[in-house]
């Protein structure tokens, strides 16, 4: 198997999985369903005790400011691949156990739930799982910068993703879905619109001297 192989399948998570957070600190970004991560894992490596499996490490709470308590959770996600079992993968998550509210403070009875089911997520990151999403958005919940929004194309169902170039963003996504658009009728990735151009052998195009390895860099 190649390195990149279990990267591959599940670097994309499909549209069904994905919903775009509205209101709070985090407005804006994407949240994934956890039950497709562990149909994912189960698809890919058998029931979960048989052929993925996790452990809980540490289980614990830490005061904020206000009042305001959150809990955490430690755990090691192990996968199996040829009945070889792997070393274990970390992942931290964390929720909200005491929160203020505008009524006063709120108890969360589900908030260790709610922190396993984040830190699983933290180690599927680790394999890939829903990478194209992190790398799209160019941030998680701990940055709080601009995001570009996820738009897959229309021929390959691929993300649309800015053009880089020596490590700075030239073009975002909302630029290069408008250029796709207005040169070729329809929003394709900038893999796609080398194709066509290959395939048309046109020149001057919105691809034109837009490099396949530039483009492929991720935010």
């Amino acid at each position: 198997m190649k390195n990149t192989e279990l990267y591959d399948r599940v670097r994309a998570a499909p549209q069904e999985a994905l919903r775009t957070i509205k209101g709070g600190r985090i407005n804006g970004f994407t949240d994934i369903n956890p039950m497709w991560r562990i149909q994912t894992l189960t698809e890919l490596f058998g029931p979960c005790g048989f052929g993925w499996k996790y452990t809980l490490d540490k289980l614990w709470t830490e005061s904020g400011a206000n009042g305001e308590i959150s809990a955490f959770a430690n755990i090691s996600l192990y996968i199996k691949i040829n009945d070889d079992w792997s070393e274990a993968i970390p992942g931290t998550g964390g929720s909200a156990f005491v929160t203020r509210e505008k009524n006063g403070l709120y108890t969360s009875d589900e908030c260790y739930k709610m922190a396993v089911t984040d830190a699983i997520s933290v180690a599927c990151k680790s394999i890939g799982m829903a990478a194209d999403i992190y790398w799209s958005e160019g941030r998680t919940k701990y940055d709080l910068k601009h995001v570009d929004p996820l738009v897959l194309c229309e021929d390959c169902g691929e993300p649309v993703r800015p053009f880089r170039k020596g490590g700075k963003v030239i073009k975002n996504v909302e630029e290069m879905v408008e250029g796709s658009k207005e040169n070729y009728g329809k929003v394709l990735c900038i893999q796609c619109m080398r194709l066509r151009d290959e395939s048309e052998t046109e020149n001057g195009s919105y691809a034109n001297g837009l490099r396949h390895e530039d483009a492929g860099d991720r935010v």
